[in-house]
C-alpha cells in the first residue's frame, strides 16, 4: 500500500511567517483561551492557553520558490494558525484533521490545479489520496477546510 506524507509548515518558514507573513504583516500572537485551532506547523489542534498566531500563508508560492516553478493565477494566500514561537513539528502517525468534511485539491508539479474532491467521513482519506495520485500529473494534494476553504496541509507520495 502506498503511503502519503502530510507536509506541515516547516520551522524555517514558521520563523519567517512570524516576522512577516505572506501578506507582509508581522504576526500578532495571542493566547488561545479555548484551544482547538488547527495548527499548521505541527498538524494538531491547539491546547487551551497556548500562544498561537493567525498569519497569512501562500503555500503554492512558497512551493514554487523551492521548485523554480510559477503557480500563476493559482497563487493564493490565506489565514493559517501557527505556534507563536518555536514548534517541535508533528508527532507523526495518522493524517491529521480527517474527522470532518474536507476538500482535496490536486496540483501539478508546476502548481496548476488539476481537480478536487469532497471527502466526507467516514470516507477514507487514504482511498481519496490513492485516487488522486493515480493521475501521474498530480504532484501534491492540498487538504482544505470546507467551511472556510483554508489550507490545512499538503500531501505528497511517500
Amino acid at each position: 500500500m502506498t503511503t502519503y506524507t502530510a507536509r506541515p509548515i516547516p520551522p524555517t518558514v514558521l520563523k519567517e511567517l512570524l516576522d512577516s507573513d505572506d501578506a507582509g504583516r508581522p504576526a500578532a500572537p495571542l493566547t488561545d483561551p479555548e484551544g482547538g485551532a488547527p495548527l499548521r506547523c505541527c498538524l494538531r489542534r491547539s491546547e487551551p492557553g497556548e500562544r498561537i498566531a493567525l498569519v497569512s500563508y501562500a503555500p503554492l508560492r512558497r512551493r514554487a520558490a523551492e521548485t523554480g516553478t510559477e503557480p500563476g493565477a493559482y497563487d493564493e494566500q490565506g489565514p493559517v494558525f501557527v505556534h507563536a514561537g518555536d514548534c517541535a513539528g508533528p508527532a507523526g502517525g495518522e493524517l491529521p484533521f480527517t474527522n470532518a468534511h474536507r476538500v482535496l485539491r490536486r496540483y501539478s508539479a508546476e502548481g496548476r490545479i488539476l481537480g478536487g474532491q469532497l471527502v466526507e467521513p467516514p470516507d477514507t482519506f487514504q482511498q481519496a489520496f490513492t485516487t488522486a495520485f493515480t493521475d501521474p500529473e498530480v504532484a501534491l494534494v492540498h487538504v482544505r477546510a470546507v467551511e472556510y476553504g483554508c489550507f490545512l496541509y499538503a500531501v505528497e507520495r511517500g
